[in-house]
C-alpha cells in the first residue's frame, strides 16, 4: 500500500510548496541521523521525510502522485493506466550537485561548514611586566622582546614547497572531496589528506621542518594604558605564536605587576595618603600642602580635629581609562606630639594639663 506522503510532512494536500519546504524542514531537524545517532526507528522515519518531501517538492512527481497515488514503477494492482515518470532515487549533497536538499541542510546543519578541515589557531602567549606606580597611572609605551613563532617565509607558511613533487591526492583521486552515506543520503566533505586542495603537499619545507611556522626573537611596542593596577592584563592582538600550516596568530597578553609607592596607596580608583600634622595645627586649624597624583594642592585642618581624621579630594584619584571621570584621594591625618627635648616645651605641656584637664579614656571601662 502506496505512503501517504502528506500524512507524512503533516500537511494537508493543497498546501502550497513553500509550506511543505517548511514542514520538511522543522521535521528534518527533529529526525536527522547526526541529531539521534544509533536510534534506527528515527533514521527510518527520516528516510520517509526526505522521499515524501522529494515527491511533493516536485511539481511532475507531485501530479503523478496525486493521481495515482505512487511515483516510479507502478505497485501490484495499480493497473495499467499507471505510467513511469521515473524512479526516486537517493540525495547527492556534494557540492556540485544541484538538489534542493543541499541548500536546506547547508542552512539548518551547516554541513559544508561543520566537516571543514579545522585549521588550530596559534597560541597566545603571556607575558609578566613590572611598572612603576605612576606609569600605572599615567599610562606607559615602551617595548618589550620576546621569542614567538612567526610564518615560515622560505614556503609561506604551507609546509611544502609549492609546486615540488606535487601529484594528484591518492585518496581522493584529485577531487579534493571524500564521501560518506547516511541511508539514502550521501554527504561530501574536503579530504583529510590534501586538505581539499586534490593534490599532495609537496616536498616538505627544510627551514620549518613542515610546520609553517619557525621562532623569531622581536622587540615589540607596547602601550599600557593609563588606570591600570596590579592584576590588569593588556591584549596585543596577533602577538601571540603564529598558527601552523598558514592559521592565524594568537594574541599577546600582558600580566600587569604595579610597584608599592612610598607614601600613596591604592584601593581600586581611590588614594589614600597619611598626613602628620602638629598640635597646635590640629588644635587650632590651619592650611597645609599635600600631594596628589596630579601635583601639590593646598588642604584646610578644622580647629579641633582628630589623629586619624579623613579629608576627601574628589576627582585626585586614579582616571577611568577612556572616560574623563577618576576616582577620589582621601587624606589621614594623624597628630604629632612636640619634642620634650626643649624645657620650654615641656613646661607649657604641663600648663595646659592644668588648666585644660581632660580625660580622653573616660569612656573606656574595665572588663
Amino acid at each position: 500500500m502506496a505512503q501517504d506522503y502528506y500524512k507524512i510532512l503533516g500537511v494537508a494536500k493543497k498546501t502550497p510548496v513553500a509550506e511543505i519546504k517548511k514542514a520538511y524542514r522543522k521535521l528534518a531537524r527533529k529526525y536527522h541521523p547526526d541529531l539521534n545517532p544509533g536510534d534506527k526507528q528515527a533514521e527510518a522515519h527520516f528516510k520517509e521525510i526526505q522521499e515524501a518531501y522529494a515527491v511533493l517538492s516536485d511539481s511532475k512527481k507531485r501530479e503523478q502522485y496525486d493521481q495515482f497515488g505512487f511515483v516510479g514503477t507502478p505497485p501490484p494492482g495499480a493497473g495499467s493506466q499507471a505510467q513511469d515518470f521515473g524512479g526516486f532515487e537517493g540525495f547527492n549533497f556534494s557540492d556540485s550537485g544541484s538538489s534542493s536538499f543541499r541548500d536546506l541542510f547547508g542552512d539548518m546543519f551547516g554541513a559544508s561548514r561543520a566537516r571543514q578541515p579545522r585549521i588550530r589557531r596559534g597560541d597566545d602567549l603571556h607575558y609578566s611586566m613590572r611598572i612603576g606606580f605612576k606609569d600605572a597611572i599615567e599610562g606607559i609605551q615602551t617595548r618589550i622582546q620576546l621569542t614567538r613563532m612567526v610564518t615560515c617565509k622560505t614556503c609561506q607558511g604551507h609546509g611544502h614547497i609549492q609546486g615540488s613533487g606535487q601529484q594528484a591526492c591518492p585518496f581522493c583521486r584529485g577531487q579534493g572531496q571524500t564521501q560518506r552515506q547516511i541511508g539514502a543520503m550521501k554527504f561530501a566533505s574536503p579530504c583529510s589528506a590534501c586538505g581539499g586542495s586534490g593534490v599532495t603537499p609537496g616536498k616538505e619545507c627544510g627551514a620549518c621542518r613542515g610546520q609553517g611556522i619557525v621562532p623569531k626573537t622581536e622587540h615589540i611596542k607596547v602601550k599600557i594604558p593609563g588606570g591600570v593596577n596590579t592584576g590588569s592584563k593588556v591584549r596585543i592582538a596577533g602577538k601571540g605564536n603564529a598558527g601552523p600550516h598558514g592559521a592565524s596568530s594568537g594574541d599577546l597578553f600582558i600580566s600587569i605587576q604595579v610597584e608599592k609607592h612610598s607614601y600613596f596607596r591604592r584601593e581600586g580608583r581611590n588614594i589614600y595618603l597619611v598626613v602628620p600634622i602638629t598640635v597646635p595645627e590640629a588644635t587650632l586649624g590651619a592650611k597645609i600642602e599635600v600631594p596628589t597624583l596630579q601635583g601639590k594642592t593646598i588642604i584646610r585642618i578644622p580647629p579641633g580635629t582628630k589623629s586619624g581624621q579623613k579629608f576627601r579630594l574628589r576627582g585626585k584619584g586614579v582616571p577611568v581609562p577612556g572616560k574623563k571621570a577618576s576616582g577620589d584621594q582621601f587624606v589621614e591625618v594623624t597628630i604629632v606630639p612636640p619634642s620634650f627635648d626643649d624645657q620650654r616645651v615641656r613646661e607649657l605641656m604641663e600648663e595646659l594639663r592644668k588648666i585644660a584637664p581632660q580625660n580622653p579614656r573616660e569612656h573606656i571601662e574595665a572588663l
